[in-house]
């Protein structure tokens, strides 16, 4: 990938890039190093296909160190940790109906609580939920991942399941770059830092661009994957605008992860699940939606149900600090970073830096889903499977239930897990779903 070579840039201007830009990740906000993902000759070190090499086995497409393209994602972003760890997105190890647990608390979720396929009894019945119910089915096959058996292309759309991997969503060469101006394209300037993080550096004017949030796919975007696919569809809109805070990857029992979801988040959803996007329905119109799209903005009774919900049936909140929640966040339809960054600091003691909801923000796909995948069917943030999302001990303490079905059959360090290290305590005894946090009073 050439990169134009900067002429005439001042010394002052030099020194900030790279001030801003000393210390990179591998993608550094767009392409990373060819031989990090690709064997030129298909060998390592000079021999072909060894037994034992750092990557996974086999020779996948594009000469990838894996037998397909999500596969060489996962051998940097796949760890048998047993807690939240850097860039991982991915647990290791992880069956089948045991005590196993997803450990990754990245915004998007991990990948593999696609494996957690559970058997559990409600109300007298046994069901069983199976865990590619869970998410976006990634095909990694090193790795355990297949295509989902269920739905052959995308709700409300047509990508093929077939198809479906990480370069899907993420343009794996990182073309996408952001420009001072807030417009984003695949070429023109450098891109010289990631623009994804509160830290991040912003792109300066006329010298040096950017990358989209998250390596995303913009405008155009179709994954060489697709080509022999006869699916031809390229993505309309641009990445979203997001910030997150750098320490993203971490338990959020004590303090929520600093996040602030701007522009375009459903938007761009939207390039795959086309159908599903609504902007505005009257509640009970025939085909009704749950809106969700810049102009899909909370009503007065959503900022007030909103800001003031503590749990069931406590509705007494009235610490700013303490409104926002990242089970059920919201958005708000600007790319200014100067108002975006600082509200995307991980909070202390329980607070939050993020504003309260007001009547300018709007609800999202992410208000309600993950991006990735969750413990919950359909990668909903929270379990909707049954009437309860706790119980509560002898001592009427909250806990989170083993026996009713309210746990999907997941022990208690599975539930605190899928609830990103939240106690039961944090929902108090007998909570309801979660959807009261917007529809507590309507």
């Amino acid at each position: 990938m050439k990169v134009p070579t900067i002429i005439g840039i001042s010394a002052a201007v030099i020194l900030a890039l790279a001030a801003a830009g000393s210390s990179f990740a591998f993608h550094s906000g767009g392409a990373a190093d060819c031989g990090g993902c690709h064997s030129m000759h298909n060998s390592f070190e000079g021999t072909a296909n060894v037994t034992g090499r750092s990557f996974a086995q086999g020779s996948g497409p594009f000469l990838l160190k894996a037998n397909d393209i999500s596969g060489v994602c996962l051998n940097c972003h796949n760890a048998a940790d047993t807690a939240p760890s850097s860039y991982h997105i991915s647990t290791n190890g992880i069956t089948p109906y045991d005590s196993t647990s997803p450990v990754e608390m990245t915004p998007g979720g991990d990948f593999a609580w696609l494996k957690k396929t559970m058997t559990f009894t409600i109300n007298g019945n046994t069901s069983t939920v199976d865990g590619e119910r869970h998410g976006h089915n990634i095909i990694a096959s090193d790795y355990g991942y297949v295509q989902d058996t269920l739905l052959t292309t995308a709700p409300g759309g047509t990508y093929p399941a077939a198809n479906l991997a990480c370069s899907s969503c993420h343009d794996p060469h990182g073309r996408y770059r952001r420009f001072a101006d807030g417009t984003y394209n695949t070429t023109g300037l450098p891109i010289f830092n990631s623009g994804s993080y509160n830290d991040s550096a912003e792109p300066v004017a006329n010298v040096a661009a950017v990358g989209a949030y998250r390596i995303l796919g913009g405008n155009g975007y179709l994954p060489k994957s697709l080509v022999n696919s006869g699916y031809s569809t390229a993505f309309t809109t641009d990445p979203m605008d997001v910030v997150v805070a750098s320490t993203y990857n971490r338990s959020e029992d004590i303090d929520q992860t600093g996040i602030f979801y701007g522009r375009n988040v459903s938007e761009w959803c939207a390039n795959c699940h086309t159908d599903l996007h609504q902007e505005s329905f009257p509640s009970g119109t025939a085909g009704f939606r749950h809106p969700s799209a810049n102009g899909a903005k909370l009503t007065s009774t959503i900022v007030t149900n909103y800001n003031a919900y503590v749990t069931s049936g406590i509705m007494t909140n009235t610490n700013t600090a303490k409104a926002f929640s990242t089970l059920a966040p919201f958005a708000t339809d600007t790319q200014d970073r100067t108002v975006m960054k600082p509200q995307a600091v991980t909070g202390t003691g329980g607070n939050s830096n993020h504003a309260a909801a007001t009547a300018s923000d709007n609800v999202m796909c992410l208000s309600c889903h993950r991006a990735h995948t969750t413990a919950f069917e359909s990668m909903l943030r929270w379990n909707q499977s049954s009437e309860f999302l706790t119980a509560a001990d002898s001592a009427g303490t909250a806990i989170y239930d083993t026996v009713n079905g309210s746990g999907t059959g997941y022990s208690q360090t599975q539930q605190q897990n899928a609830y990103y290290g939240r106690q039961a305590t944090f929902f108090g005894p007998f909570a309801r779903s979660y959807c009261n946090k917007c529809h507590a009073n309507d």
